[in-house]
């Protein structure tokens, strides 16, 4: 089954693979990972104003359409480098992990936010603890947000 729980739980294991194998120089990013990192940094600016996640105080359109938004760029991320996106939920991430695993493990939080986007225009309110959990995947200390800061090279 593919729930928001199990995307969740992928995501966060596909990333921290990819993170872990370049913290510990497994992979090293060449430069058109690095500038796509930077782009992808640019592109998802959560115009949050420093606030913490939840953003409990934005309305559903605002805080569903800034986790939306994550699917798209990484769309895009992956067609520039040639990179083909996965599914995470309930599959562990390949060993070694890189770039496809990095950007499948995000892919699968920002791809839920298209889901509960589709519901919330046929007026269907997602659970707002799943909302909150998304937004703590992708913004804030020591999230996606801090992308760049995880790398070292």
């Amino acid at each position: 089954m593919d729930t928001f729980a199990d995307r969740l739980d992928g995501g966060r294991k596909w990333w921290e693979a990819a993170i872990e194998e370049a913290q510990e120089r497994r992979w090293v990013r060449d430069a058109v990972e690095r500038q796509v990192i930077r782009d992808i940094g640019a592109a998802t600016n959560p115009l949050h104003g420093g606030r913490a996640a939840p953003f409990t105080e934005d309305s559903w359109h605002v805080r569903i359409g800034r986790i939306a938004i994550w699917a798209g760029v990484l769309r895009l991320a992956a067609r520039s480098g040639g990179w083909v996106l996965h599914p995470v939920a309930g599959h562990m991430p390949p060993n070694p992990a890189g770039m496809t695993e990095l950007l499948s493990g995000i892919y699968a939080v920002g791809e839920q936010g298209e889901i509960w986007m589709q519901q919330l225009l046929k007026g269907e309110l997602p659970p707002d603890d799943e909302i909150a959990k998304a937004e703590g995947f992708l913004t804030g200390p020591g999230s996606v947000e801090d992308l760049e800061l995880f790398f070292y090279d």
